[in-house]
């Protein structure tokens, strides 16, 4: 990479926490946030999820509710991120400044809601139905309320999308069109809709009976995701910039690639070429080799397809070696769009602490090709570099790398 970039903030909303020190107990114990959900209509054969509860909104009301879950998680987690950066009003309102945040799939509340409104009468149609409800009013309204005038788009590519705009966001520094981007992603689509259709598709968990113990990554028992809603933000600013304010970084982004598997619009390549070629890719960025890797914060979702793939794919990047990796999808859920950044921050957390987070549920393992994938209880480890893989519908690949 031709500049470093550090990471100077985070912020989230989860179930499993609105900051970064209640996410990592939560991560490092072993708690899993899935819950039974319980106001879905009869019938929907998945009533489980990951949701976010009570969280601290800092938006008059008046303005709150215009928009929908995913912006105002987006525009809460940013928020958080911006004070942890320790950034002031001076350096975000330039056009030096820049934002990419994203969704999966955005407003289906918002959807959802008017949707019934139309079909009572059209003009019950609210007038905040469309900026409340697209993707890219999530980074719009943290543009317009804190001034920010640099660039501002929602890279959207399914699951990857927030890890797409991690990678994008240090594009924009390493190219000199920016000195600091937020990044990241924000989900709000366990809605009745959003979790049929997932239903319909037989690709989540139907464990309504032991919603803790149904996310299951590379267990031969898995059965599909769980859903889950959040948000999480990244500042990514140039090395020069930091220094220059005398700011503090959380770690170092240190590569990224991306590619296409070229294959199927649903389902991963059988031998994991895109994901693996990713990863290729995001050493060559950072200039490291495969030893450098120290922990790997898998995709794996709990899929049947989608968890073999990538193992197959990490045996083609790393071979028969030593190797940690996990997925802390097991505990917090799929958070679509958001996954990728929710995802990088845990890795930031594993560098700072050391410690390599478990994969909870993993009772029957399968062949892992020797790779410690860290069942049940977290590792004390030495962590150097950690890689973060995200995968996406239409064969969407992203690996990122954060350094110490």
């Amino acid at each position: 990479m031709s500049k470093r970039i550090a990471v100077s903030g985070v912020g989230l909303v989860s179930a499993l926490g609105c900051d970064p020190q209640s996410v990592w107990s939560g991560i490092s114990s072993g708690k899993s946030a899935v819950s039974e959900i319980c106001d879905l209509p009869a019938g929907t054969r998945v009533r489980i999820g990951s949701l976010v509860g009570d969280y601290s909104l800092e938006l008059p009301e008046s303005e709150a509710r215009k928009y929908d879950p995913f912006i105002l998680y987006a525009y809460q987690a940013a928020s958080s991120a911006i004070k942890d950066s320790g950034l002031t009003e001076a350096h975000l309102q330039s056009h030096r400044c820049a934002v990419l945040l994203t969704s999966g799939i955005g407003g289906l509340h918002t959807i959802q809601d008017n949707q019934m409104k139309m079909v009572q009468s059209p003009r019950r149609v609210s007038p905040f139905f469309i900026p409340g409800a697209i993707i890219n009013l999530a980074g719009g309204l943290v543009a317009s309320q804190f001034g920010l005038k640099g660039v501002n788009f929602a890279p959207v590519s399914a699951c990857a999308s927030s890890a797409h705009s991690i990678a994008v966001g240090a594009m924009l520094i390493e190219t000199g069109q920016a000195d600091v981007v937020l990044v990241g992603g924000s989900e709000a689509a366990a809605t009745d809709l959003g979790i049929a259709g997932f239903a319909s598709l037989r690709a989540v968990s139907t464990r309504n009976d032991e919603p803790k113990r149904a996310s299951r990554p590379w267990d031969k028992n898995r059965d599909g995701f769980v859903i889950s809603d959040g948000a999480a933000v990244m500042v990514l600013e140039s090395e020069e910039h930091l220094l220059s304010r005398q700011g503090k970084a959380r770690g170092y982004l240190s590569g990224y690639g991306m590619t296409s598997d070229g294959y199927h619009i649903t389902q991963p390549h059988p031998e994991g070429m895109g994901a693996a070629l990713a990863m290729k890719q995001s050493m060559a960025h950072a200039g490291l080799t495969p030893d450098h890797i120290d922990y790997v914060n898998a995709h794996a979702t709990s899929t049947p397809l989608g968890d073999s793939c990538e193992l197959h794919a990490l045996h083609q990047v790393f071979g028969q070696r030593e190797l940690n990796v996990s997925s802390t999808k097991s505990m917090h859920g799929h958070m679509l769009g958001a996954a990728g950044a929710y995802e990088a921050v845990i890795c930031l957390m594993a560098l700072q602490y050391q410690v390599a987070p478990p994969t909870i549920n993993l009772d029957d393992p399968e062949d892992s090709f020797g790779y410690d994938l860290i069942a049940h209880q977290a590792k004390q480890t030495k962590i150097d570099y950690a890689m973060s893989n995200s995968f996406g519908f239409g064969g969407t690949n992203v690996s990122l790398i954060f350094q110490k």
